[in-house]
């Protein structure tokens, strides 16, 4: 339990995977013990974190060296809408990019699969946020590998050994996420582990609540019959991308709370640790800047 002050205690490296031994995803917890007291509790941590990660943002933005990609990925209702929505709820608009990728359009399929997600990659002194990203081309693709040869315009060659386009695409986005921290663009991959008994609980809700049917799309639950392929394309996945300098952090999402309080934890965390600051000014500039005050109060009086 946590204690009764507002600021959250958690070691977050127990939801951080790095890639030194292989992933077993069953053994990964869907839920862990509350970490808040209470609703007002929650809402105190929340709040205290968000603050902090407004202040690093706005760092972030006047030291105008990097920027930072936090992308989230998980199976239908395990909460990625309502996760951004809450952690990132008092940062400054201005320096978010908040992007959603779903079925791709015919111009996106017109080009590489990483071209619709790279043209939307964070400036530099932002927080790019992907609501699902490149790595859809890794799960739905690899779970529904039909899309690769109808859809996506592949020359046949590369379809035809199949475990080597996994490979290579693994390879690609492992490449294309160092390229990213070399230019001063960090990582953040977070996977929100739902079971498959709180997906259907949601689901259902979705159903039976009216004011929550607009979230329900049939479709999910087709794509529900699949769990078990998504499972493994999901460990695959992990295994395959995860590294020291662009691990993948997976999150409990049993309950939202506790996601959203370890999220914005992590969030807090990973932009502390950038070596960033607020540009300094010299003794002659403060010096001009203090005159300046006598010429603001002066206008006062015009």
């Amino acid at each position: 339990m946590a204690s009764t002050t507002d600021t959250l205690h958690i070691n977050t490296d127990k939801f951080r995977y790095e890639g030194a031994k292989k992933l077993h995803i069953d053994d990964a917890p869907t839920k862990v013990e509350d970490l808040y007291e209470d609703s007002d509790h929650y809402e105190a941590l929340l709040r205290g974190l968000v603050g902090q990660l407004n202040k690093l943002q706005e760092k972030m933005y006047a030291h105008n060296r990097y920027g930072l990609l936090a992308l989230f990925q998980a199976m239908d209702a395990a909460g990625k809408d309502s996760t951004i929505q809450h952690v990132f709820s008092g940062v400054n608009p201005l320096g978010l990019r908040v992007n959603s990728f779903k079925q791709p359009s015919r111009k996106e399929l017109e080009h590489d699969f990483l071209w619709r997600t790279q043209v939307e990659l964070p400036e530099r002194g932002t927080i790019g946020i992907f609501n699902r990203s490149y790595y859809e081309e890794v799960l739905v693709v690899k779970v529904h590998p039909e899309i690769l040869t109808q859809n996506q315009l592949l020359p046949e060659k590369e379809t035809k050994d199949m475990d080597k386009l996994w490979k290579n695409r693994y390879r690609d986005i492992r490449h294309m996420e160092s390229y990213l921290r070399r230019n001063g663009f960090p990582t953040l991959k977070f996977f929100l582990h739902v079971s498959k008994e709180e997906q259907a609980d949601r689901l259902i809700k979705r159903i039976e609540e009216p004011d929550k049917n607009w979230k329900f799309d049939a479709h999910d639950v087709e794509e529900r019959g699949y769990w078990d392929e998504y499972m493994k394309a999901y460990e695959e996945m992990i295994n395959k991308t995860a590294s020291h300098k662009a691990p993948w952090f997976i999150i409990p999402a049993d309950d939202k709370k506790n996601m959203r309080l370890i999220v914005a934890k992590i969030l807090v965390d990973e932009l502390s640790s950038l070596d960033m600051a607020y540009p300094e000014v010299n003794e002659e500039q403060h010096q001009k800047l203090l005159g300046l005050v006598e010429v603001i109060q002066g206008q006062n009086e015009e």
